[in-house]
């Protein structure tokens, strides 16, 4: 499976898309809005001479695309507009993302901008840029800002060496588990490092001088990758699955072969590739915790509804892994059964253990490499 071409959100505006299912990265993307305008405001002042040129990475599609054009044009209207004179949003996904439905939002976003600031706004243009962020995606020195939100734990590919000699050394599990081998977290480790060094220096090339980056992903906490929050999120799908398979609804073979490209790393790895990479300061660094069910902002020690909650985080990600499940297994049929499955294992899991996402919010400055 190539994971340039599978790896995409549910498209559209249905009831299993991602725009219908994305309050969690939405609340992430909130959550960084202090952040922004700080990075933003230094720009605006630093290096801007007529147009500031902004890359979102990873848009996706649907409303959160939208909201971070508005939580930018908004910071640059708050800082007094000193230099900017129009803006360019780039908007980059991989090619199978849903731009059309973004492009055909436009119009309506457009009207509401409008609607809420008249004359003020300042001319801003957006453009769709297809290809992967772990390689080259715009010309040296033509970024300000750059930013990226739930994207950078997605990995270029699985990595390396889970299937060896034709034999899944990871038999049974989809991500790093506590039942995998030793080397299965060594592997996943190895080429989140060459992705993410590989992200930084593009960017770095990419980025003027003094230019920054604003960057949200899943991260952990735990040193021990297979004791992490995500570890239990995907065995939960993997026990879904292995289920079916049981029953002899799939193959074995079709689940011992399914590997997640995705990493959640700690924040020692995180900063460790930042500085060896060596283009990029660490302005600052956050790390959030999210309840699992996007619609529970409860607190630990608060009630909630376990089984509703099980069916919102299944329909969470749902609009995520669908595409991928159905690129490998080849049929779309068993979709709903898996999800209806995953939702009890959530249902179950939380009514033991209320488990959250980790998110790092990273502010990143590139460095002047000429001096």
């Amino acid at each position: 499976m190539k994971v340039e071409e599978a790896l995409h959100m549910v498209g559209g505006a249905g009831e299993t898309s991602y725009a219908s299912n994305s309050r969690l990265q939405e609340k992430a993307i909130i959550r960084t809005k202090d952040i922004l305008e700080k990075a933003l405001k230094n720009i605006n002042g630093e290096v801007v001479s007529k147009s500031l040129v902004v890359a979102d990475l990873g848009c996706s599609s649907g409303p959160n695309a939208f909201l971070v054009i508005s939580q930018i044009i908004s910071a640059l209207m708050e800082a007094g507009c000193q230099k900017a004179k129009e803006i360019v949003f780039l908007l980059n996904d991989l090619p199978g993302n849903d731009f059309n439905t973004i492009f055909r939002s436009l119009s309506l976003y457009e009207k509401k901008v409008k609607e809420e600031n008249g004359d003020q706004v300042l001319p801003y243009f957006v453009a769709g840029v297809p290809g992967s962020f772990y390689g080259k995606l715009f010309p040296r020195n033509s970024l300000h800002f750059a930013h990226s939100s739930y994207s950078l734990m997605w990995l270029s590919q699985v990595p390396v060496g889970i299937e060896n000699g034709g034999v899944n050394i990871n038999k049974g599990n989809i991500y790093i588990s506590r039942t995998s081998p030793p080397i299965v977290s060594k592997l996943y480790l190895e080429q989140f490092k060459r992705d993410f060094s590989s992200f930084l220096k593009f960017r770095s090339q990419e980025l003027v001088n003094g230019g920054q980056m604003i960057l949200s992903f899943l991260g952990r906490k735990s040193s021990d990758p297979s004791k992490a929050e995500l570890c239990h999120f995907y065995d939960l799908v993997a026990d879904a699955l292995n289920s079916m398979v049981q029953e002899g609804v799939l193959e074995e073979e079709k689940v011992n072969t399914f590997n997640m490209p995705f990493y959640a790393a700690s924040k020692e790895e995180v900063q460790q590739v930042i500085q060896s990479e060596g283009s990029f300061y660490i302005e600052q660094m956050q790390i959030l915790e999210s309840n699992w069910d996007p619609f529970d902002d409860s607190d630990d020690d608060q009630v909630f509804d376990n089984v509703k909650s099980g069916h919102n985080v299944a329909k969470c990600m749902r609009a995520v892994l669908e595409p991928l499940l159905v690129r490998h297994f080849g049929e779309q049929a068993f979709v709903d059964q898996v999800f209806a499955r995953y939702a009890q294992n959530v249902a179950m899991h939380l009514h033991k253990e209320k488990t959250k996402h980790i998110v790092f919010i990273l502010a990143l400055k590139a460095k002047d490499l000429n001096n």
